[in-house]
């Protein structure tokens, strides 16, 4: 294979992949800029102006829908694929990947009925387009797009606006800059008045990109000739006019083959006194080498920025393969392993929340700082702790007895009962701990990317978890509730100590009447230092306990959490058979078909770079 051959082929190549990978006509916009910058060769002209036989030329095979009026109704991308030589030729649909038609006359059906299943059994059109591949010998590396036929009038079954949608979508295809566009005009008709060289000078003003093509040399009147555009003296393009002659109507009814025509075109120039000087450059085997050789040029000029597009495709693809994540091994011990690594990235991010690495942990601060003392300063103190409920506790515990120097069994209760209120801003320490836990493992599960593909197994991660803080919070409120009965239980003995002194000293300061601090006893001031004395105590337990709380919290909760919040979750999987840990890596069905389409585009971009970079470039 020649180089030029190579480098052609190679682009067919890719326009394939990235037609069957949806690249283009409605695929994903980010990779679709690879099929603009490929060159293609689109075909325009006129309703009736041969269109189709020249392109049943090129191929060598009589393929297409015919008839009057339109018969192009959506485009058909063709691409010509140069096999070797003895090969069977065949056709391909994108539409029908699996199926070979070596009977091109079940081409021509399969496009009709194509079309019809879009368009309908009517004379509309459509933009979506039709994709055939043929694999010949006898062709060229090409990739041509037979577009509808230019028209003037609707006629009776087609919308008004069939003229401009037509026009609007032969447009679409040939303003692009990277777009050969062939030019097809009858030779019976005037030039000036072709519709296909009149868009090709709107949309192509210097003609770079226009290669002008006359049919229907041999329908011309007698005596006269097409020499003045075929010369480029009625209309000049920078590249040569080509004339074609087609195959006659009653060559077509009865079957004349593609390569018996072939030679009759050849024999046409060759003997005709008008164009034999030009026989040399007449004919459809010319124009397919024509388009050929100008395509090598056009590619080889475009290669640097081809491939400096592959590149950057390769790298956006690889980013979101790493995102995506590789595909998942079959046996059970590679998954189990491939579990314990995305558990390890959990557990990795959650320990960042905790210690500061990430934002949240200090959440577990604020419960410490701002929410508990809060809770502590609004207990109900003052109320426990009023003169009438004083006298009124004092007096229950004396019974009908009253006490003969302090009241300790009085004592005894109003601390006990004012301790008890500690339980509630424990508990409620221990719960904004247990929630701040439980919303630092839903962002940690969020934000590890590489538990993102599998649903399941963020599922059984966030049961298992929230089962560990359940046991954690337990054992955390256990240890506060603990901590609060301990100072209940046993109170400091060197309050108590002071107590006799300082009633000695109010009730009896100059050693005065003894009798004087009994009856005080009973005295509202009495009550009123009962109760300051406890209140002292309880704000001293509060104290202790603001710091204690704390402690046991983050031993029993934040500790754990850091340490064995997997632990359970590890048991699970340790029991779990090859069945099970592959439903574990179950994955969303759309993001698997996103990753093996990655894959494919990933697999096709480097192999283009690698065949880019094998050919040779020296002429």
């Amino acid at each position: 294979m020649t180089t030029m051959e190579s480098l052609i082929g190679l682009v067919n190549r890719i326009q394939r992949a990235c037609t069957v990978l949806g690249d283009y006509g409605g695929g994903d916009n980010t990779f679709s800029s690879l099929w603009e910058a490929l060159p293609s060769v689109a075909v325009v002209g006129g309703q009736s102006s041969g269109k189709s036989s020249v392109l049943e030329s090129i191929v060598g095979r009589d393929f297409l829908p015919r008839g009057s009026g339109i018969v192009t109704r959506r485009p058909l991308v063709l691409q010509l694929h140069k096999t070797e030589s003895g090969q069977q030729e065949y056709a391909e649909f994108l539409h029908l990947p699996k199926r070979r038609f070596t009977d091109f006359a079940l081409v021509r059906k399969e496009i009709q009925d194509e079309t019809d299943r879009i368009t309908g059994r009517t004379k509309q059109i459509s933009n979506v387009p039709i994709h055939l591949s043929i694999y010949s010998p006898n062709v060229v590396n090409l990739t041509l797009i037979d577009l509808p036929g230019l028209t003037k009038v609707a006629v009776e079954g087609q919308p008004e606006t069939i003229v401009e949608d037509i026009e609007n979508m032969v447009r679409s295809y040939v303003e692009k800059p990277n777009s050969i566009i062939l030019a097809i005009s009858p030779a019976n008709q005037d030039i000036a008045t072709s519709d296909a060289i009149k868009l090709a000078r709107e949309v192509d003003p210097s003609g770079e990109r226009t290669f002008g093509v006359l049919t229907k040399l041999d329908l011309m009147d007698k005596g006269t000739n097409a020499l003045e555009v075929l010369e480029g003296r009625s209309y000049r393009l920078q590249h040569p006019w080509v004339g074609i002659v087609n195959r006659s109507q009653a060559d077509i009814n009865k079957n004349v083959d593609m390569i018996v025509a072939r030679r009759k075109e050849r024999e046409y120039f060759a003997t005709s006194p008008d164009y034999g000087h030009l026989a040399s450059k007449m004919g459809s085997e010319y124009l397919a080498k024509l388009l050929s050789k100008h395509l090598e040029t056009v590619i080889r000029a475009r290669i640097p920025s081809i491939t400096s597009l592959i590149n950057k495709s390769i790298d956006e693809l690889e980013s979101e393969m790493d995102h995506l994540g590789r595909p998942i091994a079959v046996d059970a011990g590679a998954q189990l392993y491939t579990i314990l690594e995305l558990c390890r990235a959990f557990d990795c991010i959650f320990k960042e929340h905790l210690d500061g690495g990430r934002p949240g942990g200090d959440r577990i601060y604020g419960v410490f700082d701002n929410q508990l003392p809060a809770a502590l300063r609004k207990l109900p103190f003052d109320r426990h702790l009023s003169l009438q409920n004083v006298r009124k506790i004092v007096s229950e515990a004396d019974g009908y007895q009253p006490h003969l120097i302090a009241p300790e069994q009085g004592y005894r209760r109003l601390i006990e009962g004012s301790l008890n209120y500690f339980r509630g801003p424990a508990e409620a320490s221990v719960d904004a701990v247990h929630f701040v836990l439980k919303e630092l493992v839903r962002k940690s599960i969020g934000e590890t990317q590489e538990l993102k593909r599998f649903p399941t197994l963020q599922a059984e991660i966030s049961a298992a978890t929230g089962e560990s803080l359940e046991r954690f919070r337990d054992d955390s409120k256990k240890t506060v509730i603990r901590l609060v009965e301990m100072e209940a239980s046993y109170l400091t003995v060197e309050f108590f100590r002071k107590l006799p002194q300082e009633v000695e000293k109010v009730g009896n300061p100059a050693g005065g009447n003894p009798a004087a601090s009994t009856v005080d006893r009973y005295t509202e001031g009495h009550f009123r230092r009962i109760a300051s004395n406890v209140s002292s105590y309880v704000n001293m337990v509060s104290d202790t306990l603001r710091n204690t709380i704390p402690k046991a919290v983050v031993h029993c909760q934040v500790r754990e959490a850091k340490q064995s919040l997997l632990n359970l979750f590890y048991t699970q999987i340790g029991k779990k058979e090859g069945k099970q840990l592959s439903q574990m890596l179950d994955e969303d069905p759309a993001l698997m078909e996103r990753r093996q389409q990655c894959a494919k585009r990933l697999e096709l971009y480097k192999a283009a770079r690698d065949e880019i970079d094998s050919v040779s470039w020296v002429r």
